[in-house]
């Protein structure tokens, strides 16, 4: 299928589903990009290819590739335990949490938003005001004096607050705050110009406002819905070719040597079925294969889906500034390429 033919399927879907966002998808016969909807719905600003989108959780790889640089550095090992890198009171964790417990999601510690109790990322906010989380210890209120939820080292069970953790070991380790360092040792490095940790009350040119459709329609503007600064769990702004610039570094071992980046990027844990994740982000696996690396990113007013073909060498990036639409617009592009390269 031509590219103008693949652009037509996508264009029509958009107008399906009124998706508002941008989408790149590149491999080495393949460049292909798209906008749609607005940044700014109140003054129709249009989104556009190098718009800058928050990703959720999508970035939580980040915070991964950045503990493999410390242990690279011999600053750190994935045996290490967390008692021995940090010096924050966790009165009820087990002291044989590890960094690789935290990396995979089995280190068994309490989370700060526990789906089992709450269905709204928003309840978060009704006690403790969004807008007092400003660096990685004040999230630490939230979860650090809970007990915890599991032994350490079994079952996979996704966990946002230990990301948090994970950024607070990177700034104890490296000396730095923690998106300084992601930024000046991964973002910079590789030429990521656009994308960085912001305030969302301090928002540079260029970024999406994300939004979140009401009851009766109408939209308002996630600023009261999330965390005012982006955290190691989650929030970074990027724009879809960022993120292929991510990847294509990643995998030419520019940001970490062959047997690292081979380490982030082994299925470490059983999800289900063929579905396991690494460090820092899922995979789809056949017969011992990865097939796919996948990132997946979701808060109210935020929707973010990229994947990763090793052997197509394809990448797809798809951003939202509202709460749905990427995986849609991911599954179409996904259904004509993948099928075109295999």
């Amino acid at each position: 299928m031509k590219h103008q033919d693949v652009k037509k399927a996508i264009d029509q879907l958009q107008e399906d589903i009124c998706f508002s966002g941008t989408f790149h998808a590149k491999s080495e016969e393949i460049n292909l990009s798209g906008s749609y909807g607005y940044a700014n719905k109140s003054e129709k600003i249009f989104n556009q290819i190098n718009t800058r989108f928050g990703i959720a959780s999508g970035c939580k790889i980040f915070t991964a590739v950045a503990i493999c640089q410390l242990v690279e550095e011999g600053k750190l090992s994935f045996d290490t335990k967390l008692t021995d890198c940090l010096d924050f009171n966790f009165p009820h964790f087990d002291e044989e949490v590890t960094i690789h417990h935290l990396l995979t999601h089995t280190a068994g510690i309490p989370d700060y938003f526990d789906e089992d109790v709450m269905d709204d990322y928003e309840e978060l906010w009704t006690s403790t005001p969004m807008y007092g989380i400003r660096n990685l210890q004040d999230f630490l209120p939230l979860f650090q004096y809970l007990p915890m939820k599991g032994e350490a080292g079994n079952a996979f069970s996704y966990n946002d607050a230990g990301y948090i953790v994970l950024g607070l070991v990177v700034e104890a380790v490296s000396g730095q705050v923690f998106g300084d360092y992601v930024e000046e040792s991964i973002f910079r490095k590789v030429g990521m110009t656009n994308s960085g940790y912001f305030h969302m009350d301090e928002l540079p040119e260029r970024v999406a406002l994300g939004y979140i459709e009401k009851p009766d329609g109408g939209w308002r503007t996630n600023i009261y819905a999330i965390p005012v600064k982006s955290a190691s769990d989650g929030g970074a702004f990027v724009t879809a070719t960022d993120m292929i610039t991510f990847w294509d570094a990643l995998m030419n071992d520019r940001l970490l040597s062959g047997n690292m980046k081979n380490t982030l990027l082994q299925p470490q844990e059983k999800v289900e079925d063929d579905l396991f994740y690494g460090y820092g982000g899922y995979m789809e696996v056949n017969q011992q294969e990865v097939v796919k690396h996948m990132l997946i990113g979701h808060d109210p007013g935020v929707n973010f889906r990229a994947v990763h073909y090793p052997k197509q060498k394809l990448t797809i990036a798809v951003c939202s500034n509202e709460s749905n639409g990427a995986y849609e617009i991911l599954k179409e592009i996904e259904g004509v390429l993948v099928k075109d390269n295999e």
